[in-house]
């Protein structure tokens, strides 16, 4: 499909599109674990669920099913649209299901079944997405494209978030929840599916042709990767994005504790804000930082930084503080989500390289999943990481006191299980 330029009406499309995905994961999402466990009483591990779940069912879905149908007919509008609609009218019926029984536990988990299971359609979408992508764009303009996307994403992310913290309480009139329980929010997010479906009325169906297929950008460059360095690549973004996700659902959670911050909806939605302001504005300019760094470089950037918006939110004792944190980590996002899709297309194979980003994507949402540890004082966040390298960071950053000793003793662990990265450095590939 690159070999014709895609024209304005059709960036207009999965644009628009790509704006109103972003509304309603905003929307959602950013006040879906505080209504799972502060109104519905789940655990803190209970309310990771509904991320973990959906996501493994949306990796065998893509992996087994909507990926081989995608390929073998070479359909992408249609799954996108199909995908969207069914998950639109699932998340209706998610909403009347779990306020059929008034045990407020068990209406916890039909919420997170229920998702389950409409996975099953998101994850036809999602699939066929990024084929589309990989069929509308050449090599070269994928990385730039994709920050342009995510930047409107950020924007739709913004209104989105913005919009769920005022439905989350009814505007402040109503008691915090109000917007899951009586279903506002259920409601508008369907509707974003929905309508999203009309811009994607106006994109090609996709589909491969047999141009374009050397591996050879138009500058005479071999973009070829090795199996073996993408399995590195992989490698690298299984622990880039286990960092990364380690705080992503249960943040918020934290910040609306009386021993966190204490903040109310409206405060929280300023903050994932911050976030979206981040995507936004990184954005416009991730495309350039993928041809001046090139798409490796460009990937230990993001991750980067993303770990000081992580270590400068474990310290943090004041708003002020996570806001910058959270910047930081809107910032990371972009150029880690565009460097990586980019990295991952850089195969001769058109077929080969549509299923490295859905390993990459995969990867993206890896280790939602917490153990939970009760503590002393049971106002405290009972939730620690699995794994023993995090648990004193994790455990410091519950009790806002400093991370400093918590790192050294992460770097001397480390350097003790690996002391040869004190010794070598790897050589990197820039691209």
């Amino acid at each position: 499909m690159h070999s014709n330029r895609p024209t304005y009406r059709t960036f207009w499309g999965i644009s628009s599109f790509e704006i109103l995905a972003w509304f309603r994961r905003g929307l959602f999402y950013s006040f879906l674990s505080i209504y799972l466990r502060h109104f519905l009483g789940l655990s803190v591990t209970e309310t990771t669920l509904f991320a973990t779940l959906p996501m493994i069912v949306n990796i065998l879905f893509q992996t087994f099913v909507w990926g081989k149908v995608s390929d073998k007919y070479q359909l992408r509008r249609t799954l996108i649209i199909i995908g969207e609609i069914s998950a639109g009218i699932g998340t209706v019926a998610i909403w009347y299901a779990h306020r059929l029984t008034d045990n407020l536990f068990l209406s916890g988990y039909i919420i997170i079944i229920g998702l389950t299971l409409i996975e099953v359609f998101w994850s036809m979408s999602n699939v066929s997405w990024s084929a589309l992508i990989s069929d509308l764009y050449r090599l070269e303009d994928r990385n730039r494209i994709q920050g342009r996307l995510a930047s409107l994403g950020g924007v739709g992310r913004i209104a989105g978030v913005w919009s769920g913290g005022l439905l989350y309480d009814g505007f402040g009139l109503q008691f915090a929840g109000w917007g899951f329980f009586e279903g506002s929010l259920f409601f508008v997010a369907a509707g974003a599916m929905l309508i999203s479906t009309i811009p994607m009325l106006f994109v090609p169906e996709g589909g491969i042709e047999k141009t374009n297929t050397t591996g050879v950008n138009r500058t005479g460059v071999d973009t070829r990767v090795s199996p073996t360095i993408f399995m590195v690549f992989l490698a690298a973004m299984a622990f880039i994005n286990f960092g990364r996700n380690s705080i992503a659902i249960i943040q918020v959670q934290y910040l609306v504790l009386e021993s966190g911050f204490a903040v109310s909806s409206k405060v929280v939605s300023y903050i994932v804000n911050s976030h979206s302001a981040a995507m936004v504005i990184t954005g416009l300019i991730s495309g350039w930082l993928g041809k001046r760094l090139g798409n490796g470089n460009a990937l230990i950037l993001g991750a980067a930084v993303s770990v000081a918006g992580l270590i400068l939110l474990a310290s943090a004792d004041t708003l002020s503080l996570v806001y910058v944190s959270n910047l930081l980590r809107g910032v990371s996002e972009v150029i880690i989500l565009a460097s990586s899709y980019a990295y991952a297309l850089k195969n001769p194979d058109e077929k080969f390289s549509q299923r490295c980003v859905e390993l990459s994507e995969h990867l993206y949402y890896f280790d939602f999943v917490y153990p939970e540890r009760k503590f002393a004082d049971p106002n405290e966040f009972d939730c620690y990481l699995n794994t023993l390298v995090f648990n004193e960071l994790i455990d410091r950053t519950i009790r806002g006191k400093s991370l400093l000793s918590g790192i050294e003793n992460y770097i001397m662990q480390a350097r003790g299980l690996f002391p040869q990265w004190s010794r070598k450095q790897l050589k990197i590939n820039p691209d």
